[in-house]
């Protein structure tokens, strides 16, 4: 299930992941299961994340990027160059309260 954000709640959170360091990178090998268990794990941790994908390419780097969208069930908040912020509410403890729809 991917998570929907309005317009409202994209921007506050991209001012929330504006201090935020990159957490997972992916790179030359791709994405792995292991890579996407990590990346569960960090979005359930804090459910604000940041990624840096090494892809230079920059239809590989999207195709990437989407998959991991996919795989997460995570919606994007932000993509900068090589880095995305992807964002998914905690099933365990919320930390991150979204402003209203």
């Amino acid at each position: 299930m991917a998570t929907v954000l309005t317009s409202a709640q994209t921007r506050f959170l991209r001012g929330q992941a504006h201090d935020i360091k990159a957490m997972i990178q992916v790179g030359g090998k791709g994405i792995s299961d292991a890579l996407v268990a990590e990346l569960e794990l960090a979005l359930e941790n804090h459910e604000l994340v940041k990624v840096k994908v090494g892809a230079a390419d920059r239809e590989v780097r999207d195709g990437m990027i989407a998959q991991l969208v996919q795989r997460t069930g995570a919606a994007l908040v932000q993509k900068i160059g090589h880095t995305v912020a992807l964002y998914r509410p905690s099933e365990e403890k919320r930390h991150i309260v979204l402003p209203r729809a």
